[in-house]
């Protein structure tokens, strides 16, 4: 494993870090929380410092799997996230299964936010969270700065050590993660962001350089929701309650067209998974990928992602040639959330 500092700060973190929400939500199957401590102290052993959690990953349990993994914190870094009013619900816990993925209500505000920090203080049984993110913001909390005056505060009193943005659903809001880092200079912003996905990521990560701000990002779904594994097929079916069940079939079908355009990056050392993750640490502001992993074999595999071959510049630039080209395969644009509301600003100040 291999390990990156953020800009201007002490907060150092692994290369390939561990996301929760594949052991405390039903998304990507069911986990028992032995199973998920078991693969959460294993990650350690193979070098994983960073632990990705969210106060909304089942109702507080990702938070809580962290606390009896790591009980006294030991050398990992805790990232959690805030914004989910899931506490008016059930009181706290969702007990008939039938959310999915729907969006719970935000809540802001200073009383709520403060609450939620203080909870998950609570479950993660520390005193201080290293990384804590606001969770799939929109461009009103982008905007407010009492919010951002709360999380100085939150800094300030010792509870925090740093800062930032979680941006998705889908593929993520493009101004929001632009206004984060070029307004807010912002210390981290998690995106999604793949060789499959480039865009919004690129123009976040370019306006990052642009400004010579202090961002480091985290990089989810850097797979395409399993897809740069290789290892589907179009005979795969996901089973019920998995989040890709849901995406229709032309996205299975293309997916396995495009890959079959990045079999070059398979080494009898590098599988294309690690490739995958290789890609995206060939960018230096990234200071951690987070792969979805589900089962001990992919621990195993992803862990080892940062010391297997790096990606030559003569593979980097044929990544660049297939995408440009959609890798070959015609597919209708994507709608990316914010982009119309900002385009109809644009056009209102414009006249």
């Amino acid at each position: 494993m291999k390990y990156r500092t953020y800009p201007h700060s002490d907060i150092t973190v692994s290369e390939v870090g561990f996301g929760l929400w594949t052991t405390a939500t039903g998304w990507w199957g069911e986990k028992t929380d032995d199973e998920a401590v078991a693969m959460l102290r294993e990650a350690r052993d193979l070098g994983i410092t960073l632990f990705d959690a969210a106060d909304t990953y089942g109702n507080g349990r990702s938070e809580e799997q962290l606390a009896k993994a790591f009980g006294g914190r030991a050398d990992v870094v805790y990232a959690t996230k805030f914004g989910y009013d899931f506490y008016n619900f059930g009181n706290g816990r969702y007990e008939d299964g039938t959310r999915g993925q729907n969006e719970i209500p935000h809540d802001f505000s200073p009383k709520f936010v403060r609450f939620a920090l203080e909870q998950s203080l609570k479950r993660l049984q520390t005193d201080c969270i290293d990384i804590y993110q606001i969770h799939n913001a929109r461009m009103s909390q982008i905007e407010d700065d009492i919010l951002f005056e709360l999380l100085e505060d939150f800094k300030q009193e010792g509870k925090v050590r740093m800062y930032g943005v979680a941006l998705g659903p889908a593929i993520g809001w493009l101004y929001e993660g632009i206004d984060a880092v070029q307004k807010r200079n912002i210390a981290t912003l998690q995106i999604i962001w793949n060789i499959l996905e480039q865009y919004p990521g690129n123009a976040q990560i370019t306006s990052a350089h642009d400004a010579n701000a202090d961002t480091g990002f985290m990089i989810r779904v850097p797979h395409s929701s399993g897809m740069l594994e290789g290892k589907y097929t179009e005979d795969t079916v996901f089973p019920a309650g998995d989040h890709r069940r849901h995406r229709p079939k032309s996205w299975l079908i293309n997916g396995i067209k495009k890959i079959e355009h990045l079999r070059f990056l398979e080494l009898p050392n590098r599988t294309l998974g690690q490739a995958a993750i290789q890609w995206l640490l060939n960018e230096p502001r990234v200071m951690s990928v987070l792969p979805n992993i589900y089962d001990r074999e992919q621990l195993r595999e992803f862990a080892g992602a940062p010391d297997t071959l790096p990606l030559t510049a003569e593979e980097l630039q044929h990544i660049t040639e297939l995408y440009a080209q959609n890798f070959g395969i015609e597919e209708p644009p994507m709608n990316f959330k914010g982009t119309m509301e900002r385009a109809a600003q644009n056009l209102a100040v414009s006249h």
